[in-house]
C-alpha cells in the first residue's frame, strides 16, 4: 500500500497541510506503533483523544496525520513547522468517516478479490478462521488474507483491510457491530460477495434492545448485494426467515441438516470432532456443538465456491484455536480457557459441553460475569446461576461483580436440590469474589491432579490471569496445547 499524502486528502475531501508529497505505507490508530511511512489516524476515544497523541507519532516516524478540522488550530500550533516539510496533516469533519473513505479506497484497488464477511452474536472470529483455513488449503496460501483477531468495528474493520495486498485473490473478515448503523458503515465499506451471519443471540442485547434488533443489525451484512452475491443463515435460528427477506441474492442455510455433503460427526469431547464430509473423515480439533455449526458454515461456503473437499477437509483440520477461545492446556490438570468472551449463549454452550464430557477427576467451572446485557443483566445471570447448580460441576467459583447474582441464584438453587445432589449426582461447592488475588488464591488451594477447570468470563475481567498464575504455578502447560500439538490430519 503506498499513498501519496496529496492523493490521500482528493480521495476522502479533506484538506492538507505540509508536504503533499509525503509517501504512506502503513495506517495506525495508536502513536507508539508508528514507523517511516505510517499514516496516525487521529481518533476521538472515550478514554484518549488521538490528536494529544499527533505530535508523538510524527517524531515516531510517521509521515501523515490524519485528524478533524476542529482540531486544526490545536495541532499546527503544536507540531513545530519544520516538520511538516517531511510530513503531512490532513484535515476533514470526521478522521473516522476519513479512515473509512480511505480504507474502501484501498480495498477497491484490489482486482478481481472475493470478499466474504461474517457477522454473528457469537461464533464471528472461529467461522472466519474456519472459512479462511479451508480457502488457504484450496487456493495458494498467500493468496488468501484473513484478519487478524477480532478487528471487527467501526474502526478495527478498515484498519484490518489496509492489509490487503494486490496479489490477493480472497479475503475473510469479522463484522461487528454494538450499535445501530454500525453493519451499514461496515457493509458499504467491505461490500462483501458471500456474507454468513452465524446466529441472532443476546451478546449485545443490552446496546441494542431486543434479539429482533441485533436481527434488523446483522441483517445489513447483505445490504449491499445487487443480486450475484451470496448469504449463508444458522437452518435453526429463529429469526432465519427475517434474515432471508427481501435480499437482492441469495440466501441458503447451513447447518447439520442444511449444509451439503455433510454426513454426520462424532464427539471427541474436548478433543473435538470427527467431521464425515463428502466421503472424508476430518479430524476437527474445536469442541463442542457452537464450534461444529462454525465448522459447518465454513463447509457450506466452500461447497458453494465449489473447492476441492480433500484440500478444504486438510484446511479444516488444521484450525487452531485463538486466545481464550476454546482451548485445551495439558499438565497436572486439564484447563479449558474460553475467557476471551462471554455471553447467555456462549455460557449456555460451553456448561453443555463440559457437562457432557465423561471425566474422571473432578470438573471445576470458573465463571465470570457477563457485561452489556442492559436491563437484563440480572435476569440473565440469574438463569446462569440456576444453570450452573443443576451442571456436573463439584465446584463453582463465580468472579465479578455480575457473576455475584449468579453465584446467590445458584446458592438459592441447591437448597431446594436433595442433600444426594442434583441430576448429575452433584452438589457443587460455591465460591463468589470480585477480587482477583482471593479468586487465584481460592482456586490454587482447592485443585488436585486430574481436575477439569473450565475458564469462562467476559473479555473485561481478564480471568487470563487466572490462568497464567495456574501455568506458572505448573498446574497446566501453557506449551502443552492438545489442538495445536496434534497438527493437521484427514482420517
Amino acid at each position: 500500500m503506498i499513498f501519496e499524502a496529496g492523493e490521500i486528502g482528493g480521495m476522502i475531501g479533506a484538506v492538507c497541510k505540509g508536504n503533499l508529497q509525503a509517501k504512506v505505507s502503513s495506517v495506525s490508530l495508536d502513536s507508539r506503533d508508528c514507523g517511516p511511512g505510517a499514516l496516525f489516524v487521529a481518533l476521538k476515544g472515550e478514554r484518549a483523544d488521538g490528536h494529544d497523541f499527533a505530535l508523538k507519532a510524527l517524531e515516531n516516524g510517521a509521515t501523515c496525520v490524519l485528524a478533524e478540522k476542529d482540531k486544526a488550530h490545536l495541532l499546527l500550533a503544536s507540531i513545530p513547522p519544520a516538520m511538516l516539510k517531511d510530513a503531512c496533516l490532513v484535515f476533514l469533519d470526521k478522521s473516522l468517516e476519513g479512515l473509512q473513505r480511505l480504507a474502501k479506497e484501498h480495498v477497491r484497488r484490489i482486482k478481481g478479490l472475493l470478499r466474504i464477511g461474517v457477522t454473528g452474536s457469537s461464533g464471528k472470529t472461529t467461522t472466519k478462521e474456519c472459512i479462511g483455513a479451508v480457502l488457504r488449503a484450496a487456493y495458494p496460501s498467500d493468496t488468501v488474507a484473513v484478519g487478524k483477531g477480532n478487528l471487527n468495528s467501526d474502526s478495527g474493520l478498515p484498519l484490518a483491510l489496509f492489509s490487503l495486498e494486490p496479489f490477493h485473490k480472497a479475503a475473510v473478515f469479522e463484522m461487528g457491530m454494538n450499535r445501530r448503523g454500525e453493519m451499514d458503515e461496515l457493509a458499504r465499506l467491505f461490500e462483501p460477495d458471500i456474507g454468513v451471519i452465524t446466529n441472532i443471540g443476546t451478546a449485545h442485547i443490552g446496546l441494542i434492545g431486543s434479539r429482533m434488533g441485533i436481527a434488523e443489525e446483522k441483517k445489513k451484512i447483505f445490504s449491499r448485494f445487487t443480486g450475484t452475491q451470496k448469504g449463508f443463515v444458522w437452518e435453526d435460528d429463529d429469526f432465519k426467515a427475517f434474515l432471508s427477506l427481501g435480499v437482492k441474492g441469495s440466501v441458503q442455510e447451513f447447518g447439520p441438516r442444511s449444509t451439503q455433503g455433510f454426513e454426520g460427526a462424532r464427539s471427541q469431547g474436548l478433543a473435538g470432532w470427527i467431521i464425515s464430509w463428502k466421503g472424508l473423515e476430518i479430524a476437527f480439533p474445536l469442541p463442542g456443538k457452537h464450534n461444529l455449526l462454525d465448522a459447518l458454515a465454513a463447509l457450506s461456503v466452500a461447497h458453494e465456491l465449489g473447492l476441492d473437499p480433500a484440500k478444504c477437509a486438510l484446511g479444516l483440520s488444521s484450525v487452531k484455536p485463538l486466545f481464550g477461545r476454546s482451548e485445551l492446556f495439558g499438565g497436572k490438570i486439564s484447563l479449558f480457557r474460553d475467557c476471551y468472551n462471554a455471553n447467555p449463549d456462549s455460557m449456555r454452550a460451553v456448561l453443555d459441553l463440559c457437562d457432557e464430557v465423561d471425566w474422571l477427576g473432578r470438573k471445576i467451572y470458573v465463571l465470570g460475569g457477563m457485561r452489556e446485557l442492559g436491563d437484563k443483566l440480572s435476569t440473565e445471570h440469574v438463569i446462569m446461576g440456576e444453570r450452573a447448580a443443576r451442571s456436573d460441576a463439584d465446584a463453582l467459583f463465580f468472579f465479578g461483580e455480575e457473576a455475584g447474582i449468579a453465584a446467590q441464584a445458584a446458592q438459592k438453587a441447591l437448597s431446594a436440590i436433595p442433600l444426594d445432589g442434583n441430576s448429575s449426582g452433584k452438589r457443587p461447592m460455591i465460591f463468589h469474589t470480585s477480587d482477583i488475588d482471593a479468586l487465584i488464591s481460592r482456586v490454587a488451594a482447592f485443585l488436585r491432579e486430574k481436575d477439569l477447570v473450565l475458564v469462562k468470563a467476559s473479555r473485561g475481567l481478564a480471568l487470563e490471569r487466572l490462568t497464567e498464575t495456574l501455568f506458572d504455578a505448573g498446574w497446566a502447560d501453557r506449551e502443552k496445547n492438545s489442538q495445536t500439538s496434534q497438527g493437521a490430519r484427514v482420517c
